[in-house]
C-alpha cells in the first residue's frame, strides 16, 4: 500500500540522496501558561523512511504531532514540505499528513466500521458508494474486512487500532504520523501492528516509548528531551546507546540483552556537538 530562521541548524548526519519530504526548522511552542513544550526542534523525513520520535513524558512528542498534521501553527521557526514553508496554509499539512491518535476512539465516531473509514473521503467531496468501495478495499488490504459492519465501540484495542489506521490509508496520505500505537495493546496485537507498519510503504513517523517497536519498524530515530532534539541516527545505533538513552530519561529496548556501551558514530549527540550551540 502501497523558511527563513536565524538559528543555526546543526549539520546532517548523512546525505540521503533525495529532497527531504518534511522538514521541521527552529520550531519552538510554549502552552498558554508560557511553559515551553518545543524549544526549537529540526530534524527531516525523507521518502520512504520510517522514523521514531523517542523520548520521555513531557519531551514534546505529542505537540510535534500535532504541528505535523497541521493542527497547531508554529510560533516561531517553521514545517516546509516538500521544501515549501507550510506557514498558516495548515491545509497543506493536513492533506498530505494523515495523524493517528493514541486513543483510537478520538476519532472513531460512526455507527460502522466501514462508514467510518469511508468519512473523510466522503467529507473531501467523494460519493458514498465509491468511498465505501475504497474503505473496503482498504480493510481487505489490511486483513480486517470482517469488521466492516461491527460498531467501533465494540471493538478490541487492537481492532480499533487497526481502524483507524484504515481511516488514515484510505486517504492516501503522503506521510502517516503516530502517537504511540502500541498504546493499551496485548501482545498480539501489538505485533499485528507491528508487522503492518513494516509492510506500509508510505513514509512515517513513529513517536513512541516502546524502543522495541521502533527498532523493529524504523530505521532512523530522533531523539527528543524537554522540547528539543538531543541525538539523531540510525535506530540500532541510538537506541542501543544505553548511557544516552538513560541520561534522557529512557531505558534500553528490552530484545537488547547484550548491555555494552556504545558510541555515538552514528547516533549524533547534538548536545554535545558544538555546531548546535
Amino acid at each position: 500500500m502501497a523558511l527563513t530562521t536565524d538559528a543555526v541548524r546543526p549539520p546532517a548526519s548523512g546525505s540521503r540522496g533525495s529532497e527531504p519530504l518534511l522538514e521541521v526548522r527552529d520550531l519552538h511552542h510554549s502552552y498558554p501558561d508560557g511553559h515551553p513544550s518545543l524549544n526549537g526542534v529540526f530534524f527531516e523525513l525523507y521518502p520512504g523512511e520510517k522514523l521514531a520520535l523517542v523520548g520521555p513524558n513531557g519531551s514534546g512528542k505529542s505537540t510535534l504531532l500535532l504541528h505535523l498534521a497541521g493542527c497547531l501553527a508554529a510560533q516561531k521557526g517553521a514545517v516546509l514540505l516538500r521544501g515549501r514553508p507550510v506557514g498558516n496554509e495548515l491545509k497543506l499539512l493536513r492533506e498530505a499528513v494523515g495523524l493517528i491518535f493514541q486513543e483510537p476512539d478520538d476519532q472513531l465516531f460512526m455507527p460502522q466500521v466501514l462508514e467510518d473509514v469511508a468519512f473523510g473521503l466522503v467529507a473531501r467531496g467523494m460519493g458514498t458508494a465509491l468511498a465505501h468501495e475504497r474503505a473496503e478495499a482498504v480493510l481487505d488490504a489490511l486483513n480486517i474486512s470482517h469488521l466492516a459492519s461491527r460498531p467501533p465501540h465494540r471493538l478490541s484495542g487492537g481492532e480499533k487500532r487497526l481502524v483507524a489506521l484504515a481511516g488514515i490509508l484510505a486517504m492516501s496520505p503522503e506521510m502517516v504520523v503516530l502517537d504511540e500505537p502500541s498504546a493499551a495493546l496485548d501482545p498480539r496485537a501489538r505485533r499485528r501492528v507491528i508487522e503492518l507498519l513494516q509492510e506500509l510503504d508510505t513514509p512515517l513517523i513513529l513517536a513512541t516509548h516502546d524502543l522495541d517497536m521502533a527498532l523493529d519498524v524504523c530505521g532512523r530515530a530522533v531523539l527528543l528531551y524537554e522540547g528539543r532534539v538531543v541525538a539523531e541516527g540510525r535506530a540500532e545505533k541510538l537506541l542501543g546507546d544505553e548511557v544516552l538513552l538513560c541520561r534522557n530519561g529512557l531505558e534500553l529496548p528490552l530484545s537488547l540483552s547484550t548491555r555494552t556501551p556504545s558510541t555515538l558514530s552514528s547516533a549524533r549527540n547534538i548536545e554535545d556537538d558544538p555546531a548546535s550551540s
